[in-house]
C-alpha cells in the first residue's frame, strides 16, 4: 500500500490535534532542560499548517510538503522551527509532481528529512536531540522499504524502534542547544524534540490503519 495525498493531508490535520493535546506535556519536558516552549511552538506551528491545508489540497505532494516546511520555519520559534521546517522541505524537494508516495518514496522523504536535520543542527548520535530518534528509525524505514513492505508496515516496524530510542534519550547528557548548558543536570529527562518526532510516527500509523 502506498500513501496517497488524502492520507498525507489527514496526517497533517491530525498532527494539529495531537500537538494541541500534547502541548502541556511537551512544555513540561522542555521546562526541565530547555526554554519551556516546545509544546507551545509545536501547537502554534501545526495550527498554522492546518490553516494552510485547504489551499494545498489540490497541489502535488512535493508542494504540500514544502508548504508545511515553510510554514513551520516562519511560525515556530526556538530550534525546532528550523529543524522541522528543513525536515519537511527537504522531503518535498524530491517529490515534485507526486500524487502518492510508494514505500521507496516514503523512505526517500524520511532520509532527506533526516539529512536536513543533520545539515541544520549538526547533531551527533547521543547528543540528546531528535536525531537520536530519527537515526535508528531511518535505518528501519530504509530496510523495510527495500524489502518491499508497504508504508503502514514500515511505520509499524519503526514505532517500537522509535519508542526505545525515545526512552534511550533519558540517561543521555545533552550536548546541543539550551539543554547543553545544564551539563549533567540534563541527565534523567526525556528529550522534547525526540518526543514530538515520535508523535509524528504514532499519528501516521493511526491515519494509515
Amino acid at each position: 500500500m502506498s500513501m496517497n495525498k488524502a492520507q498525507l493531508i489527514a496526517w497533517l490535520g491530525k498532527l494539529n490535534e495531537v500537538y494541541a493535546g500534547k502541548k502541556e506535556y511537551l512544555t513540561e519536558l522542555d521546562a526541565a532542560i530547555g526554554d519551556a516552549d516546545h509544546g507551545i511552538n509545536m501547537n502554534r506551528g501545526f495550527g498554522k499548517v492546518a490553516e494552510k491545508l485547504p489551499t494545498v489540497e489540490d497541489k502535488d505532494i512535493g508542494t504540500i510538503l514544502k508548504t508545511v516546511g515553510m510554514t513551520l520555519m516562519s511560525s515556530v520559534g526556538g530550534a525546532s522551527g528550523p529543524l522541522y521546517g528543513t525536515f519537511w522541505m527537504k522531503g518535498g524537494m524530491l517529490m515534485g509532481g507526486k500524487e502518492e508516495l510508494s514505500s521507496e518514496d516514503f523512505a526517500k522523504v524520511i532520509e532527506a528529512g533526516v539529512e536536513g536535520i543533520l545539515q541544520r543542527g549538526r547533531p551527533d548520535l547521543g547528543d540528546k536531540t531528535m536525531y537520536d530518534l530519527w537515526a535508528p528509525v531511518l535505518e528501519v524505514v530504509k530496510e523495510k522499504a527495500g524489502n518491499g513492505d508497504d508504508v503502514l508496515a514500515i511505520v509499524e516496524a519503526a514505532l517500537p524502534v522509535g519508542e526505545k530510542a525515545l526512552a534511550d534519550t533519558i540517561p543521555l547528557q545533552a550536548k546541543k542547544g539550551r539543554a547543553s548548558y545544564l551539563g549533567e543536570r540534563s541527565i534523567g529527562h526525556q528529550d522534547p524534540g525526540a518526543t514530538s518526532s515520535y508523535y509524528m510516527l504514532e499519528t501516521l500509523k493511526e491515519v494509515l490503519s
